[in-house]
């Protein structure tokens, strides 16, 4: 009995010691963080961006965050809007003769979307976050978000 009652014990600490470690490797993917590969497009500084914005006719920002956060965050003042997750979707809204900026708030989802991009042929100078460009002095613009329009009432008969 004494015999058996170690054997399960062992057993027992290997499943716990083993739980742990499962845990503990899973703790990353249960916090929504995901191991995906870093992205290859060049973070520009504020000097190249004020570079690309100083030759409007040469390229185009592609803003990649969603309406709201560019009202909270401020952007630039020429600039498609196309969210992250529709980008793929709207490669023929994008023109090709252009070199392309892409714009997030830290150039994170603006990497990811400069390397699309890249991949579907696009001339890509880099990606910029907004809140680090401002951040290096740069100046982004700031729209406020305009008040609600008021309801208009509806004839009744």
């Amino acid at each position: 009995m004494r015999k058996f009652l170690t054997v399960v014990l062992m057993a027992a600490t290997t499943l716990s010691v083993t739980a742990v470690f499962a845990q503990q490797a899973a703790a990353p993917a249960a916090q929504g963080k995901t191991t995906r590969p870093a992205p290859k497009a060049k973070k520009l500084s504020r000097a190249e961006v004020d570079s690309w914005l100083a030759k409007p006719s040469e390229s185009v920002f592609i803003d990649v965050r969603r309406p709201d956060e560019v009202s909270a965050n401020g952007g630039f003042p020429v600039y498609l809007s196309i969210q992250a997750n529709d980008l793929a979707n709207h490669l023929g809204d994008i023109p090709k003769d252009k070199t392309i900026i892409t714009v997030s708030n830290h150039a994170a989802r603006a990497g990811v979307a400069a390397d699309l991009l890249d991949s579907k042929g696009f001339k890509v100078a880099g990606a910029v976050g907004v809140e680090d460009y401002e951040s290096e002095g740069g100046k982004a613009l700031h729209i406020p978000v305009p008040p609600p329009r008021p309801a208009t009432a509806t004839a009744t008969k």
